[in-house]
């Protein structure tokens, strides 16, 4: 078994054990969503364990990115319902950037193989090629602002460039603010009764980021035309 087949066996574990102590933790406050105002009561049984449930939700953020199998949409849409959209958004900025540096250091540590087992071998040569680029900080900035493309792949990726971490850290995480703040936002929206305003947002959303997976590729062949000089 290869060092990447240990490291998704270990995240899935995690992200199981982590999940199995979420609904422990929820599943007293479940009755209470059958109830009058049910909804509101449960959110806030969450959000008054504190520390607690930040330390959850940032433990989700960790795996969300580290082991890149658990949508990025869906953490942040639970740290809008929980915790509004600017301190929810903030959590998950955070979270970002303690895993993107994570994964920083461990690419650093393990080196290509490592990221080549994780990953699809077609965005390694896509994002090695636009490194020769003198507007490679730009692409990646703009690899990471757009809806549905792959960023926790790009995560693995990226550390393989030249790219130092400071900027490495700057440029992905300042390229997913508008991203999380949105899904943070129509969150919120969904829980203090702004539904219809919310779901055009979902919805918006949602077809901007399955164009962007439909065409990825066109779009980091564009990219490659129009900035790759």
């Amino acid at each position: 078994m290869s060092t990447a087949d240990i490291f998704k066996l270990c995240g899935l574990v995690a992200f199981f054990v982590l999940m199995g102590v979420i609904v422990w933790l929820v599943w007293p406050y479940i009755g209470m969503l059958f109830e009058p105002d049910g909804l509101e009561k449960a959110l806030d049984e969450v959000r008054g364990n504190g520390f607690v449930g930040v330390l959850m939700l940032l433990g989700l953020q960790f795996l969300q990115i580290v082991v890149a199998f658990i949508p990025g949409e869906a953490v942040q849409v639970a740290a809008g319902a929980l915790y509004g959209p600017w301190l929810g958004a903030l959590l998950v900025l955070v979270g970002c950037v303690f895993s993107s540096a994570f994964v920083f250091m461990l690419v650093s540590k393990l080196g290509a193989p490592f990221v080549h087992a994780m990953v699809p071998a077609k965005y390694i040569d896509k994002l090695s090629a636009f490194e020769q680029s003198s507007k490679f900080d730009t692409i990646v900035f703009i690899l990471f602002l757009i809806p549905g493309m792959p960023k926790d792949v790009f995560t693995y990726i990226v550390p393989l460039t030249k790219m130092p971490l400071g900027k490495f850290l700057v440029i992905t995480n300042v390229g997913r603010i508008p991203g999380v703040i949105l899904s943070t936002y129509a969150a919120s929206g969904l829980v203090n009764g702004q539904i219809i305003e919310s779901i055009v947002i979902f919805a918006i959303a949602a077809a901007v980021a399955i164009l962007a997976i439909v065409f990825s590729e066109k779009i980091m062949n564009r990219l490659g035309d129009k900035l790759g000089k």
